[in-house]
């Protein structure tokens, strides 16, 4: 169509609808030109964010489900398998890729799918933590009906954890040594001496492989689990530091990415003594949180919980005979607090240990150190992740004096989070870092933060959301790790993202 015939129309438009002014104008004269439009220059600025990926259903799917029930009965150690979910197990094998063996080796991954959606949502958990292949199946039971009627949970113990040929490298009287230590000693000096039996013995072990367990190299394993399904994207839905595997997918997968929900991330801050004191203040706003549900049940701690736990650690270092050292009762009492349901237990075991009987505290502890053949230790592969995902090293002297601040203002938490520090600084130096989330061209991706998370920090989870362009956060006003299953209103809004597309305000909050 010529200009000319344009404007001709134009005039007959204002003539019908009379929604033309007449009057003096300042424009240039009309110039009848038939010949092409001129170029238009480029917008310039930020590339705008594409939106969220329709769900697709898989194709023809090359993962082979087998009945596991016997074998996940005996790894949630004799607690129910639930009830009303119907769960299947199967293994995908990747590349290993070990820095110096690119692309040779394998790697055999555990999977465990629970429910019956049409459309997979891939679920990992910490590496420290409960394998994803179980904590998926505990998730299926708290999330919404209608999340579980469009999605089946599939559930990836990560390389080097659960099933998926686990790390173990670590002698175990090395394992007890690094979670004994008492997060009061002015030195960290011992610590380190027991890290380097850890990591000297782990380099034996493991040989050219210790730099394979990684988040880079898992965010390889989904794509190859996304592949295998029979699917064009992945959706995915990570918890605490399993949200750093779902961060490198997306800077290394970009284009494969559906819809995502991180669950707590990690503080992505360069400033290590800022992102431990935002995990210290996160543990003692747990501890508050604790205390003020203990105050409220009525519980065996009485009102004031958090001063029996001080007084609980100060009262087992003056006893030199007791069984239970307050290095491990300090690990007890974080992974209790991370575990919310688990709160009455933890009171009672902490009332316990008072009376002289730390086993049950104790108990909170028996992952990281116990190593069977279906429950095999959660600490070797923890560390070997954990440093091999950061180049940060410090010395005693740069450890001890974080520490010594942070205990001045987080007494309890304060000298505790500082010890991984301890843990990594013999550890080899990776080669390359963790690359910043601030990749253009992913999806809007959801993120939930909660105020007394004494795992991943709300501020972290906060400053990862302002550095992922297309991040959008939602903040739960609970504590424990994690609010996904824990919160109605959190597991509505990832309902409404994961099902609908619904992007909530950035910002938004729900009620504790």
């Amino acid at each position: 169509m010529t200009r000319r015939v344009v404007l001709a129309l134009a005039v007959a438009v204002c003539t019908v609808a009379g929604a033309c002014t007449a009057g003096p104008s300042n424009r240039p004269p009309v110039v009848e030109n038939d010949g092409p439009l001129p170029p238009v220059a480029p917008v310039t600025g930020p590339p705008a964010t594409p939106p969220l990926p329709p769900l697709e259903e898989p194709r023809d799917s090359a993962v082979e489900w087998k009945d596991c029930a016997t074998d996940v009965q005996e790894r949630l150690g004799g607690q129910p398998v639930p009830a009303n979910v119907q769960f299947s197990c199967g293994r995908v094998s990747t590349a290993l890729d070990a820095p110096e063996l690119p692309g040779r080796g394998i790697a055999r991954i555990n999977l465990l799918k629970a429910g019956t959606g049409p459309v997979p949502l891939v679920v990992l958990n910490d590496i420290d933590g409960e394998p994803g292949s179980l904590y998926a199946l505990r998730l299926a039971e708290t999330l919404p009906p209608e999340l579980l009627q469009r999605f089946s949970l599939i559930g990836v113990d990560r390389r080097g954890s659960g099933l998926s040929d686990p790390v173990r490298c670590i002698p175990s009287e090395v394992r007890d040594e690094l979670i004994s230590f008492d997060p009061a000693e002015e030195s960290v000096e011992p610590l380190l001496d027991a890290a380097r039996q850890a990591g000297q013995q782990c380099g034996i072990t493991l040989e050219d492989d210790q730099g394979a367990f990684d988040s880079w190299r898992t965010a390889g394993d989904l794509d190859e689990i996304r592949s295998q399904l029979g699917l064009n994207k992945l959706n995915a839905l990570a918890r605490g530091e399993g949200s750093q595997v779902l961060g490198a997918y997306a800077v290394r997968f970009t284009d494969k990415v559906g819809r995502f929900v991180l669950d707590g991330a990690p503080d992505p801050s360069p400033d290590v003594a800022s992102v431990h004191e935002a995990q210290a203040a996160g543990g003692e706003a747990a501890l508050t949180a604790f205390s003020a549900d203990c105050a409220q049940r009525g519980c065996v701690l009485g009102g004031d919980a958090k001063t029996v736990v001080a007084g609980l650690l100060d009262q087992l270092r003056g006893d030199a005979q007791a069984a239970l050292s307050p290095g491990l009762a300090m690990h007890a009492v974080a992974s209790g607090l991370a575990q919310r349901k688990r709160w009455p237990e933890l009171a009672d075991a902490i009332a316990a240990a008072r009376s002289g009987d730390g086993a049950r505290l104790a108990a909170f502890t028996a992952p990281l150190v116990v190593d069977d053949r279906l429950s095999p230790t959660r600490l070797d592969g923890g560390i070997a992740t954990k440093c091999n995902d950061t180049t940060v090293r410090l010395s005693a002297d740069q450890i001890d004096a974080i520490s010594r601040d942070l205990r001045g203002r987080h007494p309890v938490f304060g000298g505790f989070v500082t010890q991984q520090l301890a843990w990594c600084s013999p550890w080899p130096v990776p080669t390359q870092a963790l690359p910043p989330l601030s990749k253009p061209g992913v999806p809007p991706v959801l993120l939930v933060s909660t105020a007394g998370d004494p795992v991943t920090s709300e501020q972290g989870t906060a400053r990862a959301a302002e550095q992922l362009p297309s991040g959008v956060r939602i903040g739960w006003q609970g504590a424990g790790h994690g609010a996904v299953g824990a919160s109605t209103c959190v597991s509505e809004k990832v309902r409404d993202f994961l099902i609908d597309a619904k992007i909530p305000n950035d910002g938004t909050l729900c009620p504790a």
